[in-house]
């Protein structure tokens, strides 16, 4: 875990996040963001009630949330509830605020799209070309990522059949096939492009 710990407004409001790099996700303070969407004037309290409401229905992501330092408003360290985007995504759930609805809303598409791409895996090819389209990149670059996307796949199709365990054996050999390919790890090649 960094000690990175930085602010992100929302409709001009604070909410705390920090920076795991183990995981290689942030953790976002789960009273900040229950407070902007619900307009509670006492968060911690609408929080508690709501995780309380969320265990006895035997949500999952509410039991693992992290408790981790932040800066509170007192200017002190202190513990608070923190949760990664997507137990975010099912807290946000069950926040009953028209604040919410446009969360709820963008879950409810992006579900459909997603069992939809399940349904024909080539309506998602297009919605990952039209994509690349609007973030600017050129048709070159778009059919080498999709190439590039096909010889992962081959490639990892390999690795199953010799018995490669997915997850940190498939991170050491990506990693070394970029140092044998561009002479650094993919750890560096992150830091290059400035990713998180």
């Amino acid at each position: 875990m960094t000690d990175e710990t930085k602010i992100k407004l929302f409709q001009d409001q604070e909410v705390r996040l920090k920076w795991d790099d183990e995981i290689e996700e942030y953790y976002f303070s789960v009273v900040d963001v229950v407070g902007i969407l619900s307009e509670s004037k006492n968060p911690s309290q609408y929080w508690r009630t709501l995780k309380s409401r969320l265990n006895d229905e035997g949500v999952q992501s509410v039991t693992i949330c992290n408790r981790l330092k932040m800066l509170a408003k007192d200017g002190k360290m202190r513990k608070t509830d923190v949760a990664t985007a997507k137990q975010l995504f099912r807290i946000i759930q069950s926040i009953p605020s028209p604040n919410a609805e446009p969360f709820k809303q963008w879950l409810a598409q992006v579900g459909s799209e997603r069992l939809d791409g399940i349904a024909d895996p080539e309506i998602a090819i297009e919605r990952a070309v039209a994509t690349y389209r609007e973030k600017g990149y050129s048709e070159e670059w778009i059919t080498q990522r999709l190439m590039g996307i096909e010889i992962r796949k081959d490639l990892t199709s390999e690795w199953d059949r010799s018995g490669v365990k997915k997850g940190r054996e498939y991170a050491i050999l990506t990693n070394e096939i970029s140092q044998a390919s561009f002479g650094i790890t993919t750890g560096q090649h992150k830091k290059i492009k400035g990713l998180k």
